[in-house]
């Protein structure tokens, strides 16, 4: 870009205001500045002090809270009677296939436990001892996992609590808090339950986020031993400080600020800020004080007489050559003698230029989009000929007699219609069953009857809204892995149920499916949709988290030789209630 030249040199905008400014208020700055320190000072230094402290507590309350929540789960799983026997169960158990039930159970309850209690990461049933001690766990635990090597924190309602320390979990290095509880199992000995607190739970508690500052936190084990050092770099000084029962919770060391909570639970959290982070809160507090005074009282009276003389001028020629663009958007731009005045009215100059070549890049796209909207048309001349032919084809079957092939393609244009049509993607259950009629008719058709299929549907719920096409593909893979040598059979159940939601099941007769593939399918292995397994049900889940998020649950029940279920349970919505 080619420097424009002035007629006269620009005086600086900029350079004329910092020059009003230091003249109209350093003096006075400085006055008040000396005057409002040694009386805001002790007041501001109590208020930090305070802050500090209450962010300390709401931390240290977070803990025991946290400690709580783990003594009561431990709790559950250590005396809840029914996992307590299946524990000993699966101890006793000799043969293969009731151990792998028991262990599908337990760790179906540790599952669920884990669910409801967010709190919980690694959750493991151990015996000490072992080569292998862990019996069942939520998470692959580490191969040197050993409860003996933790370091101890304190002892709290019949439990060992462990921490900070590494997590087991073997795919994570984040610190967590642990609890080791004995459970009584019958006929066993030394099996305990064994819990670590979320992987970045951790993190959350002692967070500087709360103190707007950076503060440094150390834990104190029931013993009195220093079990956590955030900063590795502190000095012995302000480590070594002791805290007697009666000591205040506030004490200066080592060039640290030193704050103290002393939880009932027995342990201690201190946080340690260094005093000059302390002290520079103290000073940016007071420099705000200071400008806004400043900004208030001077600067909304002289720099507005300067600025108005300053900027009202220019800014009115800047105006006039923004209604010129209106009226002639090729003419050059009249600067005003004003640098920073002149140097935005040449962007604007230069914004002219690119607009030109926008309007005439509008103009071409124009005509590209009017291309477009005839090749559009000519793409929905596709589906009304495919229906108008399947229309012929219909009405010449009835004339010559042709009665199956009358109800053949009736059956698959109105397929076709409820598929490809132009119906909203959100409709009721019974157009969804209707719909879903007519495709297993035109399947039975298909196979030569080899399979029949049964409809029940609760009268309450057949007007609830759901996703277009989501049974589909469901009813499509009970048909093709459902039907073998033996006459098939799909049943389609939807039943109400409470908290208002609604029960969809899909079930076959067919050879079941094992557990593992129904894992696999429900987490969209790629293996297993290349085997034309999971392509249907993975459209189907992934069409449920669209329109339900967490709210939807999905489940595949399998028996070898018997058959498999899909369950899918969803909250009751009306039409209107769906972003369509």
């Amino acid at each position: 870009m080619k420097p424009r030249i002035f007629a006269r040199k620009s005086q600086s905008l900029r350079r004329s205001l910092v020059i009003y400014l230091v003249i109209g208020s350093l003096l006075p700055l400085a006055v008040l500045g000396v005057m409002t320190y040694y009386s805001i000072y002790s007041i501001l230094t109590n208020k930090i002090q305070s802050g500090i402290s209450a962010s300390l507590n709401q931390e240290a309350a977070t803990l025991e809270n946290t400690i709580n929540n783990l003594d009561f789960a431990s709790k559950q799983f250590a005396l809840d009677g029914q996992i307590v026997d299946e524990v000993g169960s699966f101890l006793q158990e000799k043969q293969v296939y009731k151990k792998s039930q028991l262990m599908a159970s337990i760790n179906q309850k540790i599952n669920l436990v884990n669910f409801t209690n967010p709190v919980l990461g690694v959750t493991a049933y151990v015996e000490p001892g072992l080569d292998d001690p862990v019996l069942f766990t939520n998470f692959s635990l580490s191969r040197d996992f050993a409860t003996d090597k933790l370091p101890p924190f304190m002892s709290y309602n019949g439990a060992s609590y462990f921490g900070p320390h590494k997590t087991m979990y073997s795919s994570s290095n984040n610190f967590v808090f642990s609890s080791l509880r004995v459970v009584r199992v019958p006929g066993a000995k030394d099996v305990y339950i064994y819990l670590e607190t979320n992987y970045n739970l951790f993190a959350k508690i002692l967070s500087e986020r709360s103190y707007g500052m950076k503060v440094t936190h150390l834990l104190v084990n029931e013993h009195g031993d220093m079990t956590y050092v955030e900063n590795k770099d502190m000095p012995r000084e302000a480590l070594d400080v002791s805290w007697t029962d009666d000591a205040a919770p506030h004490k200066v060391s080592g060039g640290y600020h030193l704050f103290r909570y002393k939880s009932p639970q027995g342990w201690q959290l201190i946080a340690a800020v260094k005093q000059s982070t302390f002290n520079s809160e103290i000073y940016a507090w007071l420099y705000k004080l200071f400008f806004v005074a400043l900004a208030t009282l001077v600067f909304s009276v002289l720099l507005a007489l300067f600025i108005w003389k300053q900027v009202y001028r220019p800014l009115r020629k800047v105006n006039s050559e923004i209604v010129r663009m209106a009226e002639n958007i090729e003419a050059p731009v009249a600067y005003t003698r004003v640098e920073e005045f002149d140097l935005l009215l040449g962007n604007f100059q230069d914004m002219k230029t690119k607009i030109n070549g926008l309007l005439n890049e509008v103009e071409h796209n124009e005509q590209q989009k009017s291309r477009l909207e005839i090749e559009k048309l000519l793409s929905q001349i596709n589906p009304h000929f495919l229906h108008n032919t399947l229309n012929t084809v219909q009405w010449l079957a009835r004339m010559n007699g042709q009665k199956e092939i009358d109800k053949l393609v009736t059956l698959l244009v109105k397929v076709l219609h409820y598929n490809l049509g132009k119906k909203s993607i959100i409709v009721t259950i019974q157009d969804e069953i209707d719909a879903l009629q007519n495709y297993m008719e035109l399947q039975r058709i298909r196979y030569d009857y080899e399979f029949e299929y049964a409809v029940d549907v609760e009268e309450s719920v057949a007007g609830a809204a759901i996703p277009r096409f989501l049974l589909q593909p469901l009813v499509e893979n009970a048909i093709y892995h459902g039907t073998g040598e033996r006459q098939g059979r799909v049943a389609i159940t939807i039943r109400a149920l409470e908290g208002g939601r609604v029960s969809l099941e899909v079930a076959d007769n067919g050879e079941g499916i094992d557990p593992a593939t129904a894992r696999r399918l429900l987490h969209e292995d790629p293996g297993a949709a290349k085997r034309g397994l999971g392509i249907g049900l993975s459209y189907v889940n992934r069409l449920l988290k669209q329109f339900y998020g967490e709210r939807m649950s999905i489940d595949i029940a399998g028996v070898p030789h018997e058959g498999t279920t899909i369950t899918i349970i969803i909250p009751r919505k009306a039409k209107e209630e769906f972003d369509d």
